[in-house]
């Protein structure tokens, strides 16, 4: 997968109809949500962050994913894989995000404690997981699929 050398650039690619190259500021031009998440890491024990960004819903949904929205079915199909600057990877299901089914507010966040990330770039933030290993800071890129090819 390629991912940007620059700081705040996010590649979004996969099975969309419009991949791009997303900036802090194509992410701040969306609608933002805000939200304060707990976790617990293993290397620094309890946290607590507060977060401001666009849904991973609404950046993906812009791009366009390559399904039949009417259809649930074929959107439990897909999957979200985020890529960390560092190599940190998690894998969301649609189901988890879309608001029919899990309805989970992930955000790609711009901001952490009022403060702005653009010298990072965006965070990938999931509310109500207990451990922050999903939690992924200066994202480089995000990629959707779908199940193609694993029941073959």
């Amino acid at each position: 997968m390629e991912t940007s050398a620059v700081p705040g650039l996010v590649r979004l690619s996969g099975r969309v109809r419009e991949p791009a190259w997303l900036s802090m500021a194509a992410l701040r031009s969306m609608p933002q949500r805000e939200t304060t998440v707990r976790f617990e890491c293993r290397k620094s024990g309890a946290r607590r962050h507060y977060f401001t960004g666009p849904l991973l819903l609404d950046v993906l949904s812009a791009a366009g994913p390559m399904f039949d929205a009417a259809e649930r079915k074929d959107r439990l199909r897909f999957v979200v894989s985020v890529l960390g600057e560092d190599g940190h990877r998690a894998v969301l299901s649609w189901g988890e995000i879309d608001p029919e089914f899990g309805n989970a507010a992930v955000l790609l966040a711009v901001a952490m404690d009022c403060r702005d990330l653009d010298g990072q770039g965006p965070h990938l933030v999931v509310p109500g997981d207990r451990c922050g290993a999903r939690h992924i800071s200066r994202v480089a890129a995000v990629r959707v699929g779908d199940d193609a090819g694993l029941w073959s």
